[in-house]
């Protein structure tokens, strides 16, 4: 059985409380985020007034729970959990606690009105939620004996992604051992039901997932593909799209006050005009007609390709704002990196910083170098983290320069989609991959006299990986130590976790 650390009090260094958990879930899954809380000098008016909103199939979707206790019908008595185990009172405790975590997720949750109390009625019970294709099953452990674990064992072999929740007393390793790693299910050994909540949150994030849309505006042609074994659609909009778009918006009243708020609510502004911040707020309108107009959760740009060589700003702001919105976005058109941003989204109600990996060999440490970041580094619904406004690194446009805290925990993730068929045409095989990493923010590289992206920041991470062969690309870094979830949500998910 592997070590499982609670997910809800281990990131950060400090307890991640049920507010903080009411806080993260409400919106994240309600689908847009409307941000109501103070910025760094004052209201953010126009994100309240006029946010962002996802419209696509993940955003809107209610995932579907279904969960059960299992026990004898008998009393305890000798076998575990014993006569001790006050069952009825464990029954009540849970049925509340799972209650209140579905209605934080706003999840249709339905619990099985009495206890599975035959291998027979299990199967039952598991039948009816597969031909129902529900999103996720919860099965409360409330005993060790007769049909008990069997009964968690068909859950884990359904075509279902469960979570089992099994409170001291009701099993030993001997139990929990054939699961420990089994894809598609989630052993949580503990009298603390904070880890089945944020399994329960898991089951939710993975089915909006699996629907989730995304706009990737890029080439010539039209046409949507899926991602590999994510679910995640992929809408392919022409370049020209955005071009043709961005030509015809006039500067009007609402982008010169986003840009005017973009400006001051800045640290400083640094060789980057304030007509380049209206040209950089009026990529972030177009983009987002673009998406509501597609019906999509998320968005990506082959910003470089298409707009290098364009009097049109690059969608840095853009895509900085977007994020601070709730709004996964990605740059050049990665599908691995906007599929990270989605993921880390979801799952833990904050945007993520897709970066370019350097090596710095002086103290083996990494720098993320990108010039888009987003500033709500805390979460949608926490002020922003301080911010400069310059140039990006080819010396044109406006970008936010985000100050990262030092000392801060910090995750990495790049989640490296498996092709979606292979050389001759058929499906893909073997599972997308999920490269993770934590580590501690050192601090944030001057650029200038460095040179590179204008946010560029530095992280020193736990493992001993070389630091000059550090795997992976476009990488997204987020606020908290939540490695031990990222492996739990890949085995969820049947992903290929690989902490590096």
């Amino acid at each position: 059985m592997r070590e499982r650390r609670c997910p809800l009090k281990s990131h950060c260094r400090h307890a991640y409380s049920r507010r903080e958990f009411i806080r993260d879930s409400a919106g994240l899954l309600a689908g847009s985020v409307l941000l109501k809380g103070c910025s760094q000098r004052g209201e953010d008016v126009l994100s309240a007034l006029n946010p962002v909103r996802a419209s696509g199939p993940g955003s809107t979707y209610t995932p579907r729970l279904r969960a059960a206790f299992v026990r004898r019908e008998e009393e305890y008595g000798m076998w575990w959990p014993g006569a001790v185990y006050d069952g009825e009172a464990a029954r009540r405790m849970y049925t509340e606690e799972m209650s209140q975590t579905a209605r934080r997720l706003e999840a249709d949750f339905v619990l099985r009105p009495e206890p599975i109390y035959s291998i027979e009625e299990a199967q039952a019970w598991i039948r009816e939620a597969e031909s129902e294709g529900v999103d996720g099953l919860v099965l409360v452990m409330l005993d060790r004996q007769q049909h008990s674990w069997p009964t968690a064992y068909r859950v884990a072999e359904s075509a279902v992604p469960s979570v089992i929740f099994s409170p001291l007393g009701t099993s030993f390793t001997t139990n929990t051992t054939r699961l420990a790693e089994t894809p598609g299910c989630l052993v949580y050994s503990t009298n603390d039901f904070e880890q089945a909540a944020f399994g329960m949150k898991m089951l939710c994030a993975s089915a909006k997932m699996r629907r989730s849309r995304c706009v990737v505006i890029k080439g010539d042609v039209r046409y949507d593909m899926p991602l590999a074994d994510l679910g995640i659609m992929l809408r392919h909009v022409p370049a020209g799209t955005f071009i043709e778009e961005y030509n015809r918006l006039p500067e009007n009243e609402e982008i010169s006050a986003m840009a005017d708020d973009f400006i001051r609510r800045a640290r400083k502004m640094t060789g980057a005009s304030r007509q380049d911040v209206v040209n950089g707020v009026k990529s972030f309108f177009v983009a987002r007609r673009i998406l509501e107009r597609e019906g999509a959760d998320a968005i990506t740009m082959d910003c470089l390709g298409a707009l290098a060589h364009e009097p049109v700003s690059l969608p840095c702001i853009s895509w900085s704002r977007m994020n601070d919105e709730g709004i996964p976005a990605a740059c050049e058109a990665d599908y691995g990196a906007v599929a990270s941003q989605i993921m880390v989204q979801y799952l833990f109600g904050r945007p993520g910083f897709q970066q370019d990996p350097v090596a710095d060999t002086s103290d083996d440490s990494i720098i993320g170098a990108h010039c888009s970041c987003p500033t709500r580094l805390n979460g949608f619904h926490e002020p922003p983290e301080p911010f400069d406004l310059m140039h990006h690194h080819g010396n044109r446009d406006a970008v936010p320069r985000t100050l990262w805290r030092q000392g801060q925990r910090v995750t990495c993730v790049d989640l490296l989609p498996a092709a979606s068929e292979d050389a001759e045409g058929s499906p893909a095989a073997g599972p997308s991959e999920a490269l993770i990493s934590v580590g501690t923010v050192l601090g944030n590289m001057e650029v200038p006299p460095s040179g590179g992206c204008v946010v560029s920041v530095k992280l020193k991470f736990d493992s001993h990986q070389d630091v000059l062969s550090f795997p992976g690309f476009h990488q997204l870094f987020f606020y908290g130590d939540y490695g031990e979830q990222m492996k739990d949500f890949c085995l969820l998910n049947g992903l290929k976790a690989r902490v590096v």
